[in-house]
């Protein structure tokens, strides 16, 4: 397993990380993911430990807090192997202040995660997207408390946009507060916005790239190919999924394409391809990884130890590549003083 630096801070992790939200299943949205119980949570994390994958990812939201209650049950006796993340900020109750990023709700939700997780620390605490209505100040200085308080490790924002991650990075500078060191967000073959902005902030503030549904809901796992109708998981169509963004149909199958030839000239799967394509971005130190049984984690497992080529790699960049929106798109033009972390 490779490890890399989380950001500007100095801990390693493991370039994959196993993501928790198919842990229970108990709600109806979370239900389409996943219903993994106690004893299959805690055997595929037997797996993840026998690969060098120490590195757990769950948030208070998924499955209305069952997932961390499962994943707490799961990792007794061996806490002290492992590095959990998870995350608060959206809605987990009827009560008015039971959301956002205040100092009231983000307090409780930190003890309440603790609880469920029968831990006395979180390695990593999320945001798990941003809070318009909260000072940043305030949720930022909430954050240090529970740092020097020792029940968090280290801070991450999750879904800002560029602008919002950079005024909280600012804010800490200014008031010698916890820096988000990290930032989870999606990014994949089928999804490549985060390039646009957040990638060039990240090389320039040091802040690591946690990416999540790194297979495009499910579209990357070769399960959809050109001619053949999307079945199966979440999957809805060919250029949807429930919850993700739409992709053109014909966008989708020409990355598949590129992805099925690459396969075969590697002889790794799709996903495998989709997955380790991800690695040789910039930015980019670890990877969550779903899996609803151990055949799925065993092959997403699969996708580290191996490089593609350069020749591999431009040619899923040029099938994956999309017009930037402005003015990323009137930047481009400027390279001779602008120069770009990828090959646009």
């Amino acid at each position: 397993m490779e490890y890399r630096q989380f950001g500007r801070s100095g801990l390693k992790v493991p370039v994959l990380s196993l993501g928790t939200a198919t842990f229970g299943g108990t709600d109806a949205f979370f239900q389409n993911w996943g219903s993994t119980g106690v004893a299959e949570a805690s055997r595929l994390i037997d797996l993840c430990l026998d690969a060098g994958v120490n590195f757990l990812d769950t948030a208070d939201l998924y499955s209305s807090g069952d997932s961390e209650k499962i994943l707490g049950e799961a990792i007794k006796g061996r806490r002290d192997r492992l590095l959990i993340s998870t995350k608060a900020t959206f809605r987990v109750g009827e009560d008015v202040n039971a959301v956002g990023s205040s100092r009231h709700h983000l307090i409780r939700a930190c003890e309440d995660s603790l609880r469920r997780l029968q831990t006395d620390h979180i390695d990593v605490y999320f945001m798990h997207g941003f809070d318009a209505l909260t000072p940043v100040e305030e949720t930022l200085r909430a954050l240090d408390d529970l740092t020097r308080a020792g029940k968090i490790g280290y801070i991450g924002a999750s879904n800002f946009s560029g602008w919002q991650l950079m005024k909280a990075l600012a804010t800490s500078e200014r008031y010698g507060l916890a820096r988000y060191v990290v930032y989870q967000g999606y990014y994949s073959l089928i999804g490549r916005h985060y390039e646009w902005e957040l990638m060039p902030l990240g090389l320039d503030q040091g802040v690591g790239l946690m990416v999540w549904s790194p297979l495009g809901w499910g579209r990357l796992t070769g399960k959809i190919r050109r001619g053949q109708a999307a079945s199966g998981g979440r999957l809805a169509t060919a250029g949807g999924a429930e919850g993700g963004p739409t992709v053109s149909d014909d966008y989708l199958y020409d990355v598949v394409d590129a992805l099925d030839a690459v396969a075969a000239e590697t002889g790794k799967t799709v996903p495998q391809v989709a997955l380790n394509w991800l690695l040789s971005r910039p930015t980019v130190c670890n990877i969550v990884i779903g899996a609803r049984n151990e055949e799925q984690l065993k092959q997403n497992l699969g996708a580290v130890g191996w490089s593609l080529s350069a020749d591999q790699i431009a040619r899923l960049d040029a099938a994956s590549r999309e017009n930037p929106i402005y003015p990323y798109w009137h930047q481009i033009g400027f390279d001779e003083r602008n120069p770009k972390p990828t090959a646009w």
